[in-house]
């Protein structure tokens, strides 16, 4: 048996994909962007609430804004913020600080006060954009943070207005100096040691750390990515197709899409609220795009909402989809969600499903669940999480991943976080089969130890979600208080519109009981109009699980 038998399934329907792409060019990731405006000068590149952008003219910007931020006294390795919602300006920046040599620290709107804070001061950053609404909390950020250039967005869109004056000094209209007449500065760029971006982690297990992102580690990413698993199909794609950007674009997932999407000339629909599922729809219906990415929660949206028969390619990441929600996608709009799977710390991407891909490109009748089968040149092992030995195939382990797309290292220190030999430990469960296609069982932090049982919450998510009555649903480990050391299941979940009352907890119960062994059933149960979500869509497991320890604690009953 081979110790790569994901290998043998590097197949698009009839089409052989290759098993390497070594050696990976050493080349800064802006260069997508240069290589793009000369193919393809006259395709939109961003398409925003009836605006758009085409690729000669993005570039040109882009130049400008590079030029500018020279000016400004923004020096090769320099870190600056993007503190922006989905917006032209976000992408517009990411690239311009890029051609000036410095770092991208991508961050949320949602971010608490202490939370940006954080960011800037853990990164150093030494410039903020945001939109003008922002302008006041970035100006108190200014204030406690090393922070000395702000620069500022109207929210009716650089493309349209000049924020509103006078501003505060160090702070600039993004639109002055977009247009201003400057050249890039010429910045030498070690793609394997400079980094093109700090991101951070998103916090939904721990306190956010930065993490180290080099422009070799994105490009390779880039590249085993579309270019690879679509290759047979690239003709039709590169210049002339769309895709929908709904996921957030500071998150690992949104930015790997727009990097990809720019780097084939594809045209960018840009959707500014992740949360806008009628928008969403509306686009989908409109624009009939290639790609269509998403999370889990907004393919839970989209599976209630009025989505009907389509031809685009969706996909989903950043957790595991449940399957429930994934047949109802396929009976509502005739195409299979494929999924892949990949961290901040691995430049987003480590598995693609191609059985899915194979599927909606009709060259296969059939498809494989899960996330699929390791991309080009990325080693991936399964160990179990006590012992550090590897598990065979078809036993659960943690996996661990190594490749030229995984970070340099948690800032500021390179190596952090990785083995001595280059591997990274996800913290994720999983289990591969004979043909190497791998699919996630739980997140070792969410294991619930009943008795010295393993239970995976993924899985009686999975149960969960099979209810008809059930939209969503998060299931956790609370304390036993009458066996210390042990836990026990609690679940808190989300009712279809028109389903409040109507189903008991007992029922959910009798329910998990005929599809889970006895220990795993929910002792507690809780309804919820709604579940707290993570800055980047997920179901926030820990911060619910926070909340009924504190409930506990208090001498409440957990459900």
């Amino acid at each position: 048996m081979s110790d790569k038998p994901w290998l043998e399934s590097y197949q698009l329907g009839p089409y052989k994909l290759e098993r390497t792409l070594a050696p990976y060019p050493a080349v800064p990731l802006h260069t997508l962007l240069d290589a793009a405006a000369e193919a393809y000068p006259t395709q939109t590149a961003i398409l925003f609430e009836g605006r758009t952008t085409k690729y000669h003219e993005f570039r040109r910007r882009v130049d400008r804004l590079a030029g500018a931020l020279a000016g400004l006294g923004l020096h090769k390795g320099d870190r600056v913020c993007l503190f922006l919602p989905n917006c032209p300006e976000f992408m517009l920046c990411y690239w311009s600080v890029l051609k000036a040599g410095g770092v991208v620290v991508p961050t949320s709107i949602l971010r608490s006060d202490e939370g940006l804070l954080h960011e800037l001061t853990e990164s150093g950053s030494r410039m903020l954009v945001c939109q003008q609404q922002h302008l006041e909390r970035a100006l108190v950020a200014r204030q406690q943070s090393q922070l000395e250039h702000l620069i500022v967005a109207s929210d009716a869109g650089y493309d349209v207005e000049a924020a509103a004056g006078p501003l505060p000094s160090r702070t600039h209209d993004l639109r002055q100096l977009a247009a201003e007449e400057a050249s890039p500065p010429s910045v030498e760029i070690d793609a394997r040691e400079d980094l093109c971006e700090l991101a951070f982690t998103g916090g939904a297990t721990g306190v956010p750390r930065g993490v180290m992102l080099t422009h070799f580690n994105r490009h390779s990413s880039f590249l085993q990515g579309i270019p690879w698993f679509m290759k047979p199909l690239l003709k039709g794609i590169a210049g002339k197709s769309s895709v929908v950007l709904a996921i957030p674009m500071f998150h690992a997932m949104g930015g790997f899409v727009q990097q990809s999407a720019v780097g084939e000339g594809m045209r960018v629909i840009i959707i500014a609220d992740p949360r806008d599922t009628a928008g969403m729809v509306e686009c989908i219906r409109e624009h009939r795009p290639f790609l269509v990415p998403g999370v889990p929660t907004q393919f839970m949206r989209l599976a209630d909402a009025g989505l009907r028969r389509v031809n685009s390619m969706l996909f989903s990441g950043a957790a595991p989809l449940p399957q429930e929600v994934a047949a109802a996608i396929r009976q509502k709009t005739g195409m299979s969600v494929s999924e892949g799977y990949g961290l901040t710390e691995t430049s987003t991407l480590v598995t693609v499903n191609l059985s899915a891909f194979s599927r909606l490109t009709g060259f296969a009748a059939k498809e494989k669940p899960g996330i699929g089968v390791p991309v080009p040149d990325t080693e991936c092992r399964l160990v179990d999480p006590e012992s550090g030995r590897q598990v065979a195939l078809g036993e659960t382990g943690e996996l661990l991943v190594r490749g030229p797309q995984v970070m340099k290292g948690y800032w500021p220190t390179a190596g952090s976080g990785l083995t001595p030999d280059g591997w990274l430990h996800t913290g994720d469960i999983a289990v591969m089969d004979e043909t190497g296609y791998l699919r996630l069982v739980d997140r070792i932090k969410d294991m619930i130890n009943i008795s010295g049982m393993k239970v995976y919450t993924t899985e009686i998510d999975e149960v969960l979600f099979k209810h008809p009555a059930v939209s969503m649903a998060a299931a956790f480990g609370v304390p036993d208080p009458d066996a210390p050391g042990s836990e026990r299941v609690m679940a808190v979940l989300r009712l279809k519109d028109g389903q409040a009352g109507a189903v008991s907890a007992d029922e959910i119960r009798e329910y998990c009981r005929a599809h889970l062994p006895p220990y795993a059933v929910p002792r507690h149960i809780e309804f919820r109009d709604d579940l707290p979500l993570t800055v980047t869509e997920k179901v926030f497991k820990r911060a619910l699980r926070e909340e009924i320890l504190a409930r506990m604690q208090a001498g409440g009953k957990p459900g």
